[in-house]
């Protein structure tokens, strides 16, 4: 089974306090980092929970409010103090990119990294693709240009059974073909099923970050079917007019988005600082949703454990 982890740093909304930093979350692609939203706060954070600076290359920024955002010079400066080599790839909306391409210019001009900037927008669009897995974007409603992310692992490679390869003489040259689900064909022409030689591939993962959105039909539609998605959570029933006029979602919408998209987990955060104790918002949203979890600093799921 492939390493996919989820490393919650901050899950508050607009300001830090002792209880709960602004939005961050590392997810850990088999040892590669990925960075969703970087408030402040996020590299104390991945100090805390011993996860690699250099193995950070890519950053992905929902939309341009401080809480979301504000951790990011300070993270690129000392990745670069670090030594960190290679490229780090920020993407981000384009006005995000010009700001902070100049806050960066100026005070940290000696980098020890490439560092470039993806522009995104807020229509659908796959924004990065490797061999493991493909992002893409897609609109959020909030008061400013705002996007989720979703993750998707491409399919993974079947299983060798050992006993039965041994026992059709496949050498171990055709072992990478196996497992891409070729059939085995020996010596004398005889066509040996690729079933009979391996076993089921694991699951391939999904996961959809919602940041800072109303409760939207077209969220429901975006992440259908998703295996895990976090979704935005930052008051509760007492304060839905809040949640209107905030362009924010309640615990229990959020509930409601995770029910009617068919996911299978539920992860809440962007708590607001009004809330001592977020029992009454897991409360709410296990009501419509019974799958659901809060998310906290320092927690680490590991995703495969739908």
């Amino acid at each position: 089974m492939t390493e996919l982890d989820l490393n919650i740093l901050g899950c508050g909304s607009a300001t830090s306090t002792l209880r709960h930093l602004p939005s961050c979350q590392v997810l850990n692609v088999r040892g590669h980092l990925m960075m969703i939203d970087c408030g402040e706060g996020a590299q104390l954070e991945l100090r805390r929970m011993k996860l690699k600076f250099s193995r950070l290359n890519n950053i992905f920024i929902s939309h341009l409010h401080g809480d979301h955002c504000f951790g990011l010079p300070g993270l690129l400066s000392t990745m670069s103090l670090q030594g960190k080599g290679g490229t780090v790839t920020v993407h981000i909306f384009k006005e995000g990119a010009e700001q902070f391409g100049k806050m960066l210019d100026f005070f940290c001009r000696e980098r020890s990294f490439e560092l470039k900037f993806n522009i995104i927008g807020t229509k659908k669009a796959v924004i990065y693709e490797d061999d493991a897995i493909t992002v893409s974007t897609f609109p959020l409603t909030h008061r400013v240009p705002c996007v989720g992310f979703l993750f998707r692992e491409k399919p993974k490679l079947r299983h060798i059974d050992a006993q039965a390869c041994q026992a059709h003489n496949v050498p171990p040259y055709f072992m990478n073909s196996l497992r891409q689900g070729k059939d085995f064909v020996t010596p004398s022409r005889v066509i040996i099923p690729n079933e009979k030689l391996t076993t089921e591939a694991d699951a391939s993962i999904s996961y959809a970050y919602c940041s800072d959105t109303k409760y939207s039909k077209r969220v429901i539609n975006a992440v259908e079917g998703v295996d895990w998605i976090y979704h935005e959570a930052t008051y509760g029933d007492e304060n839905e007019r809040n949640a209107v006029k905030r362009y924010h979602s309640t615990a229990r919408q959020a509930a409601r988005v995770a029910r009617e998209a068919g996911v299978k987990r539920l992860i809440l955060g962007h708590y607001s600082n009004r809330y001592n104790d977020e029992t009454i918002l897991l409360r709410q949203a296990q009501e419509e949703f019974a799958d659901t979890i809060l998310g906290n600093e320092g927690m680490t799921i590991d995703l495969n454990r739908v």
